[in-house]
C-alpha cells in the first residue's frame, strides 16, 4: 500500500502548493475508520481507496478529488457519518464523499426500468458535480484491475456492468486511455478465451515479422526531422478488445485486419499538426475514408486531433493521430482537464471543456419521455461516433455515425424535423433514410402539415428524433383516443347497469393513479388500459361478476403457438404478479414472479427470457401456492383452519408438518388459488384467527424451477 508521504509526493509533483495536511488528516482518518475491514483478496479494505487517489493523481486532478477518493467508502462501510466528514474535512468533500456514495448505491445492473430511473439518477449527480463520477471511475478501474479475487458470478455481473455503463461513460467523457483499460479487463472476465488468442495470435505476428512499431516510429521522426518539425512520436498495439470489436464489426479474421498499430504525434502549435499531415501524406499512401479533422470540428468534451489511416511500412496499414500538447492532455483526460492543476495553480488548458456545459449539453434532451426511453436515449449518446455535416449557410451539425435526414433536421430545430418531408444532400434529392457522411452538406424541404410518421421511428438513431417523433405521434394521437375512449366507457358502464359520468371518471383515473378523466379516456383508446379496469376501480364486485373466465390451459399472453409452459416450483407465480418466462431445454417456458431470486442465474442469458403477462379476466382456482402456518396445538383448530380456507373458495391440495410443540406447531399448506386477490383474501382471514400465531406465503427457493 503507498503510504502517505509517497502520495504526497505524487500530488506535489504537479500541485507543489498541495494542502499536504489536508491529505495527511484524511489518509489518517480513512485508515482508522476502515481498521479491520478486508478486501476479498485478504489485503486491508484501505489499500483500495489510497489506489484510487493514486490513479485520480495520474490526471493531476485537486485536493478536494484526492481527498474524496480516501474517503469514498467512509459514510457507506464504516461509523463515519456526513456531518463528520463536513466538520472535519469542509462541505466540498463531504458533498462529493456523499455523491460517490450514492452512485454506489444503484444497482446499475439491474432490471431495464430500474436501470433507467438509475441511469436518470446517476447523470442528476453528475451534473451537481462531475468530479464524483471521476472518482467512482476511478474506484471501477481498480475494482477491475483485482476482480480475480471476487466469486466468478460476481466477476461477471460488474465486467458486463463495467462494458455497459462505464467504460463508454469514460469514452464520452474523453478520458480514452480509462475507457480501452475498462474494456480490456471487462473482456478479459468475460470472454478470456478470446482475449487469450488475440494476444497469442499477435506473439505470432511479431515473431513473423518482427515489432514493426519502433521501426514505423523511426520512419516518421526520419521524415519529420527532414520537414523541421519538432514533435514527439509515440507508437503502440492496439487493445486485444479493440481489435476483437474491429473483427465483429467488420467480420475480418485476424490476418486480414489491419490498422492494428497506432502512432501519436505531439506537435508543438496546431499549425504543426496540419504540416505534420502533409509530410505524413506525402510519405504514405492515404486510405481513403479514414482522414478526421477533429481539431477543425471539435468533438463535444472537447476533443481535439487530426485521425488518418496511412499504408506504412511493408504495407502495414497504421492509424495515426496529431495534435498539440495542449490537446494531447484534454485527450487523456477528458472533461476531468478541467480540475487539472500545474505548479500549484489550476492549469489554463483553452481546449478543456466547462464540465456544468457539457453535462447540460449531454442530458438537455432526457427531460421528457418515460424512463425507458431515457435509457434508450442515453446509450445511443454515449456509445455513438461522429459525423459533421454543413447547414446551407455553412454551419456545422455533429451528429452520431449513421444519421439520417431526419436526424439533421431534428437537431436543426424540432420544428423543422416535424415538417420535414424531404432531403437534400450536396444538391442532390436523396431519400430520408439515406446515412449521412461527413463533410456533406444537407437541405432539408419542410411543408406546412406535415407531421411525423410512425415509419420514422426505425429510420433515425438520435435519441433526440427519437424522443420528438414519439412526442408528436402522442398528441397527434391523443384527440382521436380521447374520442374512442369515451365511447368504450359509456358502452362498460351500460354493460353493468351504470351511466357514465364526468364525476366516475374522475374517481376511476384516482383510483388508478392518472392525473384526469382525460388522461384515463385516452389511455383507455388507446388499448393501455381495459374497459374491465376501469369498471373494476369502481365497482370491483361487478368487474368479477362480468369478467369471461380465462383457460386455465392458456392462462397467459407472450407464449409462441408451440410453446409449452408451466409455472415455477420455486416462486409460484399468481395471475395479477409481474411474471416473465425462461426457456429450459425439453421443459419449454417456464413463468417465474419477476422478483424471484432463481431469475439470478440466468442474468447474462437474454436469449432465454420471454416477455410474458396474465389474460385478463376471472381465473380458475387451479394455482398451487405453499402458506406456513404455527398454528395452537388444540383440539379442533387444524379442522377449524381447513373450514375457514374452505369458506374462502380455495382448495386444500396438500400438507405437511414441519415442526411441532407442545403448545404450537408449523405446517405448510398447499391452497389452489384464483390470483394474488385470492391468496391476499385468505391470508387476511388467517390472520384474523386467533389460533393463528403466524402465517406467511412459503417459497421453497431450494426446489428447482
Amino acid at each position: 500500500m503507498i503510504d502517505v508521504e509517497d502520495l504526497i509526493a505524487l500530488v506535489r509533483n504537479y500541485n507543489p502548493r498541495t494542502n499536504s495536511e489536508l491529505i495527511r488528516r484524511a489518509y489518517d482518518y480513512g485508515k482508522r475508520m476502515h481498521e479491520g475491514q478486508f478486501r476479498h483478496s485478504g489485503e486491508p479494505y484501505f489499500t483500495h481507496p489510497v489506489a484510487v487517489a493514486a490513479i485520480l493523481t495520474e490526471q493531476q486532478l485537486d485536493d478536494a478529488t484526492i481527498v474524496t477518493a480516501l474517503l469514498h467508502d467512509t459514510i457507506e462501510d464504516t461509523r463515519s457519518t456526513y456531518a463528520e466528514v463536513a466538520a472535519l474535512f469542509g462541505t466540498d468533500v463531504a458533498e462529493l464523499v456523499d455523491g460517490v456514495t450514492k452512485l454506489t448505491n444503484l444497482q446499475l445492473s439491474s432490471s431495464a426500468s430500474k436501470q433507467a430511473e438509475n441511469f436518470r439518477k446517476l447523470f442528476m449527480a453528475m451534473s451537481k458535480d462531475l468530479r464524483v463520477i471521476l472518482v467512482k471511475l476511478a474506484d471501477r478501474l481498480h475494482n477491475m484491475r483485482t476482480i480475480k479475487s471476487m466469486r466468478p458470478d460476481k466477476q461477471a455481473q460488474k465486467a458486463r456492468e463495467t462494458m455497459d455503463i462505464f467504460a463508454p461513460l469514460a469514452g464520452r467523457m474523453g478520458m480514452q486511455w480509462m475507457r480501452e483499460e475498462l474494456e480490456d479487463l471487462a473482456f478479459k472476465v468475460l470472454n478470456a478465451e478470446a482475449r487469450t488468442s488475440i494476444i497469442r495470435r499477435f506473439v505470432t505476428l511479431q515473431k513473423e515479422s518482427g515489432d514493426v512499431i519502433p521501426r514505423i516510429t523511426t520512419d516518421i521522426r526520419i521524415e519529420l526531422e527532414k520537414a523541421q518539425i519538432e514533435a514527439d512520436v509515440f507508437g503502440r498495439a492496439k487493445r486485444p478488445y479493440s481489435i476483437w470489436r474491429k473483427m465483429q464489426e467488420k467480420q475480418l479474421a485476424f490476418s486480414r485486419l489491419s490498422d492494428i498499430y497506432g502512432f501519436r504525434i505531439i506537435t508543438r502549435s496546431e499549425a504543426d499538426c496540419y504540416r505534420v499531415l502533409g509530410v505524413i501524406h506525402q510519405r504514405w499512401r492515404a486510405v481513403p475514408g479514414r482522414f478526421k479533422d477533429y481539431i477543425s470540428q471539435p468533438k463535444s468534451n472537447g476533443y481535439r486531433s487530426i485521425h488518418t489511416t496511412v499504408s506504412a511500412r511493408d504495407g502495414k496499414r497504421v492509424e495515426v493521430q496529431i495534435r498539440t500538447r495542449q490537446m494531447h492532455e484534454v485527450a487523456e483526460a477528458g472533461v476531468a482537464a478541467h480540475w487539472s492543476y500545474r505548479e500549484g495553480v489550476r492549469a489554463q488548458n483553452p481546449f478543456a471543456v466547462d464540465p456544468a456545459k457539457w453535462i447540460a449539453q449531454l442530458t438537455e434532451r432526457f427531460e421528457e419521455g418515460d424512463h425507458d426511453e431515457f435509457l434508450e436515449n442515453v446509450k445511443l449518446e454515449m456509445y455513438t461516433d461522429q459525423v459533421f455535416c454543413f447547414s446551407p449557410k455553412g454551419d456545422v451539425v455533429k451528429l452520431p455515425k449513421g444519421a439520417t435526414p431526419i436526424d439533421y433536421a431534428y437537431a436543426i430545430h424540432t420544428r423543422i424535423g416535424n415538417s420535414c418531408v424531404g432531403a437534400k444532400v450536396d444538391g442532390i434529392r436523396v431519400p430520408l433514410w439515406t446515412r449521412l457522411k461527413n463533410g456533406q452538406s444537407i437541405e432539408i424541404i419542410t411543408a406546412a402539415g406535415q407531421r411525423p410518421q410512425a415509419t420514422w421511428l426505425d429510420i433515425v438513431i438520435t435519441g433526440r428524433a427519437k424522443g420528438a417523433i414519439r412526442k408528436s405521434l402522442r398528441e397527434d394521437d391523443r384527440e382521436r383516443f380521447v374520442k374512442l375512449g369515451a365511447e368504450l366507457a359509456r358502452v362498460a358502464f351500460e354493460h353493468v347497469g351504470r351511466k357514465v359520468s364526468d364525476k366516475a371518471l374522475r374517481t376511476a383515473a384516482k383510483t388508478l393513479g392518472l392525473s384526469d378523466d382525460t388522461e384515463l379516456l385516452a389511455r383507455l383508446g388507446s388499448a393501455e388500459l381495459t374497459a374491465r379496469e376501469v369498471i373494476a376501480a369502481l365497482y370491483p364486485e361487478l368487474a368479477l361478476k362480468q369478467a369471461d373466465e380465462v383457460d386455465s390451459r392458456r392462462p397467459v399472453i407472450g407464449l409462441a403457438a408451440d410453446q409449452n409452459f408451466r409455472r415455477a416450483h420455486c416462486c409460484q407465480p399468481l395471475p395479477g404478479e409481474r411474471i416473465v418466462g425462461i426457456t429450459y431445454r425439453g421443459q419449454g417456458v417456464v413463468v417465474h414472479s419477476i422478483d424471484c431470486p432463481a431469475l439470478e442465474e440466468v442474468e447474462e442469458q437474454p436469449a432465454r427470457w420471454v416477455d410474458l403477462h396474465w389474460q385478463s379476466g376471472r381465473h380458475a382456482a387451479v394455482n398451487d401456492v405453499s402458506l406456513k402456518l404455527t398454528i395452537a396445538n388444540d383440539a379442533g383448530v387444524l379442522g377449524h383452519i381447513c373450514t375457514l380456507i374452505g369458506q374462502q373458495k380455495a382448495n386444500i391440495s396438500d400438507m405437511r408438518f414441519v415442526d411441532r410443540k407442545p403448545d404450537f406447531y408449523s405446517l405448510v399448506i398447499e391452497v389452489e388459488l384464483r390470483d394474488v386477490e385470492h391468496l391476499h383474501t385468505l391470508l387476511t382471514a388467517l390472520e384474523a384467527e386467533s389460533d393463528v400465531a403466524q402465517v406467511e406465503r412459503w417459497r421453497d427457493l431450494s426446489r428447482k424451477p
